[in-house]
């Protein structure tokens, strides 16, 4: 594997679907990045089929970028991408520019503040963070306090099975749940 100046290895995801299929996107191998498996990512795809194209989207744990990218590649009308790590973002940009991606930005950012300001709804949400921290309900509380949906906005959830509960507003429904090996996913949309 390629070393990076940084002394992390770089690793790959495939783009499953959309007009980059099987392409393959050079990821940083850091331990906190957890990219959302190929088979995982084909069925919220298939979830999100009839209203992934021209929808915008917010990735809210960018990471390996597996999510937003998979978005772009299916004709997402916009897609901003938020993470912390500076190289981790720095990738993700380089992989952006691989494929002149004008449609979508990667934003420098602790999540939790960034989503604390009034918000523009988005159509889609990816809330897939790292496990350990627990922010999945704080992410949930501030999409939807703040703005950041709509009357018919859609959720996506990723989260280890067991996890602590997450507490899911009222005014959402769910559409979709499943489980793979340790992980257990979601998808929720506004009601």
């Amino acid at each position: 594997m390629k070393k990076f100046y940084n002394n992390y290895r770089s690793g790959y995801i495939r783009i499953i679907g959309g007009q980059w299929k099987r392409h393959r996107l050079p990821v940083l191998n850091k331990n906190e990045l957890r990219p959302t498996t190929d088979r995982i990512r084909e069925t919220l795809f298939n979830w999100l089929t009839p209203v992934i194209e021209k929808s915008n989207c917010l990735d809210c744990f960018a990471g390996s970028g597996s999510l937003g990218f998979e978005a772009i590649s299916r004709y997402a009308n916009y897609v901003i991408m938020l993470e912390l790590n500076f190289s981790i973002v720095k990738q993700l940009q380089n992989n952006l520019n691989r494929f002149k991606v004008i449609n979508s930005e990667i934003i420098q950012t602790d999540t939790l503040l960034w989503l604390k300001r009034k918000g523009t709804p988005f159509d889609i949400v990816f809330i897939d963070p790292p496990f350990k921290n627990n922010l999945i309900n704080k992410t949930v509380y501030l999409l939807n306090r703040n703005g950041w949906l709509s009357s018919s906005s859609l959720i996506y959830i990723e989260n280890k099975i067991n996890a602590i509960t997450i507490n899911i507003p009222k005014n959402w429904s769910l559409c979709h749940k499943k489980t793979a090996g340790k992980v257990m996913y979601s998808l929720y949309q506004i009601k």
